[in-house]
């Protein structure tokens, strides 16, 4: 339906209700649209088929251990940010079967399932989840073992994408360098303007559905204030994270990460004080580990049907905060919160780097949102960072 030329890295303008027609083209195509909505008083993804199932005109106030909703008269579509779900959701399930094992003839009989998946496509995915994602497919794709299961999961995932035009108080993407903007990884990236979007195609399926889609061409000048919206948030992060400890006790503080040589700094404190102190409040509950957009760690059970017949070998989301993650034949490895906090933080920031060469954090900022007791990620660093300096 476009008479402008659809080409990977071109920019059209799509007029707010023909996201619409995105959808829809989607859905013709045989995908399963995923898109952000309010369930239980937070944004959540879930299935999608109408734009007016969005948020639109809604915004979320984060900061450590709190989340809240709120209209906005000037909100736009997606002037919210990230909820507790993520591309993980979707792509490393949080309960799999691996193996099905049945008495035929009176033999054990093993059959895995086909690997086989559904096409999916998610809208409003950010800069910091596409980064997560990458992540990801160090672990489950290019490491010496291949997850089948993921690999026919991303192969059949189409990404909407949005580049952020606000940030909450929890994010710190800026200090991570994966966002605001989103760089990569990406079908099609939206960048919301006042009328209309802006959008920027990233592949060769993006385009091939944009044919079905009404757009125009991007003129110069639209381009650059798209180009505008990320930049001009990535400078107000940086600036308020220079000056965020400053700020009025009881206001949401911005944050940012000093990530210089931290690999070094974590493994070169192992023994740090501090740990005991985050022990003190950290309640071992797994909340960080479970919205986090990269965190991989899983148990696998066997579980028996009333007959013995039939035996399913399932993988389901572990955390290393629980004491059976680290438990040997010997006994538990970690026994103290403390072992447990270290454990996640030195491999999130520091050996995750010797494993896979990239840093385990994205800057999302979920685990410091939905802490219950709001332990922070940037303090926890920045804490042990000023002790190590003295």
């Amino acid at each position: 339906m476009s008479a402008t030329p659809l080409t990977v890295g071109a920019m059209v303008m799509l007029a707010k209700d023909d996201l619409q027609a995105v959808i829809d083209a989607l859905r013709q195509r045989g995908y399963r649209t995923i898109g952000p909505q309010v369930a239980d008083a937070a944004i959540v993804y879930d299935d999608i088929h109408d734009v007016h199932q969005l948020p639109i005109g809604m915004l979320d106030l984060q900061d450590g251990g709190k989340y809240r909703l709120q209209p906005s008269a000037t909100a736009g579509w997606f002037d919210y940010v990230v909820g507790p779900h993520s591309l993980k959701n979707y792509l490393f399930s949080p309960r799999e079967t691996l193996l099905s094992i049945d008495i035929v003839d009176g033999q054990w009989q093993m059959s895995p399932p086909a690997p086989a998946a559904e096409p999916i496509a998610v809208i409003g995915v950010r800069a910091c989840d596409l980064a997560a994602l990458e992540v990801q497919d160090r672990v489950f794709l290019h490491g010496p073992y291949v997850d089948p299961g993921y690999q026919a999961r991303r192969a059949n995932l189409f990404t909407v994408a949005i580049n952020c035009r606000r940030a909450a108080a929890t994010c710190f993407c800026h200090s991570m360098q994966t966002g605001p903007a989103v760089r990569s990884g990406f079908d099609l990236a939206l960048t919301e303007l006042d009328e209309a979007f802006v959008v920027q195609i990233g592949s060769d399926r993006g385009a091939e559905l944009l044919a079905d889609v009404p757009c125009t061409a991007c003129s110069p000048d639209e381009a650059a204030e798209a180009q505008r919206v990320s930049q001009q948030l990535a400078q107000d992060m940086a600036q308020r994270g220079t000056a965020s400890r400053e700020t009025t006790a009881g206001e949401p503080r911005e944050r940012s990460l000093d990530t210089h040589d931290i690999r070094d700094l974590l493994l070169g404190n192992l023994e740090h004080p501090h740990w005991d102190r985050v022990a003190e409040r950290c309640l071992s509950c797994a909340n960080c580990t479970l919205v986090c957009p990269t965190c991989f760690c899983s148990s696998v059970t066997e579980i028996s049907d009333l007959s013995g017949e039939h035996v399913q070998r399932e993988r389901t989301w572990a955390s290393c905060f629980t004491a059976e993650h680290s438990s040997m034949n010997s006994g538990v490895v970690r026994k103290s919160t403390s072992s447990r906090y270290r454990q996640w933080l030195t491999h999130k920031l520091a050996s995750w780097i010797d494993q896979f060469d990239v840093s385990g954090c994205v800057g999302c900022g979920r685990c410091i949102t939905w802490c219950p007791v709001g332990i922070d990620i940037t303090e926890e660093v920045a804490a042990i960072r000023q002790e190590d300096a003295r």
